[in-house]
């Protein structure tokens, strides 16, 4: 046996205040008048030898009692055969799993935090009182045991406790200190390479916490059928769900409720890590933003149960067309999806052509300086500008100058005096530009005839091409935008395109195409920034000002790190953000929008590493790594904190100095009741 505080030991002095008690217990005689003293004698020697015994006994049990009580301070234990580094460092690290996984219930009783923190908190009883604490994934620092006790009690779940095995930002894999990792160790987060962040200079020690088994039924993604949402109008809703647990569900009941109303309901049986995919019908009733939720309905995991959406009608498109006279204008005016407007070149409201998508620049006989810039800043913001060049040779300088600021690079002009129409090639209906426009079966129909009076230097993505394999119409990227080219007038002596039906789809395409809808239905709690599109009324005092945004929810309101680029707002996820939800985007107390935030993905993938598997990863190299098995009330860690620093002896100190308390109180409340002998009484 040895003693870890020796020192304590001066407190044996204190054994010699029961023995002066026994000493100077003196009691006076008293004197009783009785008619035969000879059996006074004898009840009195009787006596006497009861008291003394009882007072040695008492003696004995304050004696023993005092230096129970100075061992229990010394805290006695028995040495380990082998002890580790462990008894020579003098802190200790523990990381604890605290992500939304942990919530789950465990295979004993409780959540598996709870079981993690009950063997966390039996990890600092069995260490001394000196030892110093640190819990990594909580702040880092130093706790003596009480604080470290206090805040393992205070630990709740972090929904973005990502990165919680990144061992190397949290200093678990330096230090020569003992480190205590309990976690459900999700195949989805917990990588055989992290191994190596341990480190090989300390013990560490994985112990898992196993949870009861089941399905988890969880919303995977969630898409629409139609990227513009129409107010009032049928749009077809994706949910697919995933299946993260490790058993089949059947007939898990799911509800699409927007708002409060429900608005779609229906019912999935999905097997152990697989997917299912479902379309329901739904309505924006207006023109505000319109908050969704899908509820899945399964037990006993309901961290994820809930996935929030959000569904944004679409603004009109602002499509300006600046020619000589109007083309496009039936064909824009009469879809409520567009804010057709036309101008003429000598004419052009600058403002509007600012606010515009589409910018379709037709057949002008020379673009100016100013138009020229304006078209440029278009296609920096996002927006697209489409050229139909003009027939006539004298505006061609012009158009030069224009496809270099718009970057389509220098052109080559044709010198025939006569137009020469040529036949278009079907477009193939597998182009991503194409794409839902052609039906099923493609069939063979009559092409445009156009006479090209360009070609452009800059090779761009070919929208459309003449049977000889020259370019028709090509899309070039430029700035954040698009800039769309035609080889040959609109006017009927170089092209019959306008009154083709690949008119009409094209156009229509490249309006929806010049579209931008920056925010999401929904996001992760694992992401780190998002981006936003300002709104366009915000003037540019506004636009910059600094830390003006600002995400809210009930009585949470956070301040995000902001950085406005032109009219995007790029916002860091703030680290308190932890509860899945709607955040509301405020500027001056101005709601701008409304955010949904999920859960990560990964923490409903409930599939973990068992200690078996565990002790696989570890294999022979790392010998300072040792897995204990989980949960089963911490015996396995009590037991592994027995063999490393020993058994410890201060419990039975303690019931030792509790023992001696009660046999005194016995002693003092029975011993004194003696046998008396009483005298026989002669008759006469």
């Amino acid at each position: 046996m040895q003693l870890a505080y020796l020192w304590f030991l001066w407190g044996l002095g204190a054994v010699a205040v029961p023995v002066l008690i026994h000493l100077l217990q003196l009691r006076r005689p008293q004197r009783v008048m009785f008619t035969n003293i000879g059996f006074i004698r004898q009840v009195q020697l009787v006596t006497v030898r009861q008291r003394k015994l009882q007072h040695l006994l008492v003696l004995l049990t304050r004696v023993l009692g005092v230096v129970a009580l100075v061992l229990l301070f010394c805290q006695p234990f028995i040495p380990a055969k082998e002890a580790g580094g462990a008894l020579m460092a003098n802190e200790v690290d523990v990381l604890l799993d605290n992500s939304a996984s942990m919530q789950v219930s465990s295979a004993d009783a409780g959540t598996l935090l709870g079981a993690a923190v009950g063997e966390a908190r039996e990890v600092g009883k069995s260490y001394p009182a000196t030892m110093g604490f640190r819990l990594l994934n909580q702040g880092g620092n130093q706790l003596s045991q009480v604080a470290y006790r206090e805040q393992l009690d205070a630990t709740q779940i972090n929904a973005r406790s990502a990165g919680l095995f990144k061992l190397g930002g949290q200093g678990a894999g330096s230090g020569r200190q003992p480190l205590y990792v309990f976690s459900d160790f999700q195949k989805s987060d917990f990588q055989p390479e992290m191994m190596a962040g341990f480190g090989v200079a300390r013990e560490v020690v994985l112990v898992p916490q196993v949870g009861k088994a089941g399905g988890n039924v969880y919303v995977d993604s969630l898409w629409l059928d139609d990227a513009f949402v129409r107010v009032r109008t049928n749009l077809g809703l994706h949910v697919r769900v995933r299946n993260g647990g490790n058993e089949a569900v059947n007939d898990c009941p799911v509800k699409v409720f927007l708002g409060e109303r429900q608005v779609a309901a229906f019912r999935v049986s999905v097997a152990a890590g697989q997917v299912a995919a479902s379309v329901v019908q739904v309505q924006v009733a207006d023109e505000k933003l319109a908050l969704g939720r899908v509820v899945t309905e399964d037990v006993p995991v309901i961290f994820d149960n809930t996935y929030y959406f959000t569904l944004q009608p679409t603004a009109a498109i602002p499509v300006l067309e600046i020619g000589a006279e109007p083309v496009a204008q039936q064909l824009y005016g009469n879809e409520p999806l567009f804010s057709y407007s036309f101008a003429k070149p000598q004419n052009v409201d600058y403002g509007r052509l600012r606010k515009a998508n589409l910018v379709l620049v037709r057949e002008l006989e020379w673009v100016d300086a100013g138009l020229r810039n304006a078209l440029q800043a278009v296609v920096k913001r996002g927006g697209s500008v489409v050229v139909v060049p003009p027939a006539i040779t004298g505006g061609r300088d012009s158009y030069q100058q224009l496809f270099k600021a718009l970057g389509v690079g220098a052109a080559q002009w044709e010198t025939a005096t006569e137009p020469e129409l040529r036949d278009v090639a079907m477009p193939s209906a597998r182009a991503p530009f194409f794409r839902d426009v052609f039906g099923a079966q493609q069939r063979a129909v009559t092409m445009p005839r156009v006479a090209p009076v360009l070609r452009w230097g800059r090779t761009g993505e070919d929208i459309l091409r003449m049977r000889d394999g020259e370019s028709y119409l090509a899309e070039f990227a430029s700035g954040a935008g698009r800039v769309y080219v035609f080889s040959a007038p609109f006017s009927p002596k170089y092209s019959d395109f306008t009154n083709h039906a690949l008119f009409v789809p094209v156009l229509y395409r490249m309006a929806m195409l010049s579209y931008h809808n920056e925010q999401l239905p929904a996001y992760r709690l694992s992401q780190t920034a998002l981006t936003l599109g300002l709104p366009g009324a915000a003037g540019e005092t506004e636009r910059t000002e600094e830390a003006s945004i600002r995400l809210v929810k009930d009585s949470v309101t956070l301040i995000p790190t902001q950085r406005v680029q032109g009219q995007e707002l790029r916002l860091e996820v703030p680290v308190g953000l932890q509860e899945p939800g709607f955040y509301q985007v405020q500027r001056r107390g101005q709601v701008l929008t409304t955010l949904a935030f999920n859960q990560a993905k990964r923490e409903s993938e409930l599939a973990a590493y068992s200690a078996e598997e565990l002790r696989a990863m570890v294999g022979a190299n790392q010998t300072n790594v040792r897995v204990l098995d989980g949960n089963a009330g911490g015996a396995a860690l009590a037991k592994f904190r027995a063999e490393q620093t020993g058994q410890p002896l201060w419990r039975y100190c303690l019931v030792l100095v509790l023992l001696c308390l009660l046999a005194e109180a016995l002693l003092l409340r029975f011993g004194g009741r003696g046998k008396v002998v009483r005298p026989a009484v002669a008759t006469a």
